[in-house]
């Protein structure tokens, strides 16, 4: 079966329209849960990594438990800080996310995060839909900055602030663990170099489902934006922190 005969805009709609917008939704899974090592075709010879594709499924894996993560972190800094007193004590965790370190321009470190995860959740569908070695390449930076600025604060928090932050570090260890996955892929695989791949660009944006980017993407940017809306609607009092 070729990739266009089982891609849904091959098939004729005949679902109602709230079915084939859940179709549209689900896709992302549905293209990796069928997804093959196939590659498409290119005006050049490139060679994809033995199961590439199991390994970018347990990359897009990592992202969404990181941005899950971050996501949690940033209803932290939305909800639960400002229940706690100026004056309070605070050790652990709360200190340091409640450190001058945690906010960029007054916004918590760990919605970045989630921006960032979101990020290379993209690119994983991105590369699930076009099966694209331009995508791998884009992969590399991206990854390797996530592991430079989670390395910095892994050493405020162990050298600076004396505090750990299990979360933070969890979303450190999936920095690192994106860049592993990444680096496998890319070792193994005989890409063509940047500049060829660059001037293919047009061809892989052609190829793209813009949904199956998109959706996940969009969910994901309509949540972090709701929780900073919460707030700033009339609701009641906080709770005072006991």
């Amino acid at each position: 079966m070729s990739r266009q005969d089982h891609h849904p805009a091959s098939r004729p709609h005949t679902d109602r329209p709230g079915t084939r917008i859940v179709r549209i939704a689900l896709y992302p899974l549905y293209y990796m849960a069928t997804a093959t090592e196939d590659a498409t075709r290119f005006a050049y010879e490139w060679t994809d990594a033995p199961r590439t594709a199991t390994v970018f499924a347990i990359f897009t894996t990592v992202a969404v438990v990181g941005w899950m993560v971050s996501t949690m972190l940033t209803a932290i800094h939305l909800f639960a800080l400002p229940a706690v007193p100026a004056d309070a004590p605070v050790a652990g965790s709360i200190e340091v996310i409640t450190s001058q370190w945690a906010y960029v321009f007054g916004v918590p470190l760990a919605s970045l995060g989630a921006l960032y995860y979101l990020l290379t959740i993209a690119l994983a569908l991105w590369w699930f839909d076009t099966r694209h070695p331009l995508v791998i390449k884009l992969l590399t930076p991206v990854t390797a900055t996530g592991v430079a600025f989670s390395a910095y604060f892994v050493y405020l928090q162990l050298v600076v602030i004396e505090a750990i932050c299990p979360f933070c570090m969890v979303s450190a260890a999936a920095t690192v663990t994106l860049l592993s996955l990444e680096l496998l892929v890319l070792t193994r695989s005989d890409t063509p170099a940047m500049g060829t791949l660059v001037a293919d660009a047009r061809g892989v944006l052609d190829a793209t489902t813009v949904a199956v980017i998109a959706v996940p993407v969009l969910m994901g940017l309509a949540t972090i934006a709701g929780l900073f809306l919460i707030p700033q609607l009339p609701l009641p009092e906080t709770v005072p922190f006991v």
